[in-house]
């Protein structure tokens, strides 16, 4: 048998009772009922027809990180497209 701890009552976020669960309904009707799409699950989009990025695993100095994550999402993106820009000038070979 558990003991009752009041220091682990959240007051903020009190626990569910039966008449809670009782009065929800699914996300999909929720929605429906209020004329809204469904919102997609995060990474929802599908697999790439032809993935053009490939995954790997590269070490940046923490100035570089935080520049580019102070820009907002996409931060990843923008490292490529600066990547794909040096390139462009410092040929390879």
């Amino acid at each position: 048998m558990t003991t009752f701890n009041p220091e682990l009552v959240d007051e903020d976020n009190p626990e569910l009772t039966r008449a809670d669960f009782a009065a929800m309904i699914p996300a999909e009707k929720f929605f429906a009922d209020r004329g809204l799409p469904m919102p997609r699950k995060r990474g929802d989009r599908g697999a790439q027809k032809t993935p053009t990025k490939k995954p790997v695993y590269i070490r940046l100095s923490p100035e570089v990180i935080t520049a580019f994550k102070a820009t907002g999402k996409g931060w990843q993106a923008r490292i490529d497209s600066a990547l794909k820009q040096w390139l462009n000038t410092h040929p390879t070979q």
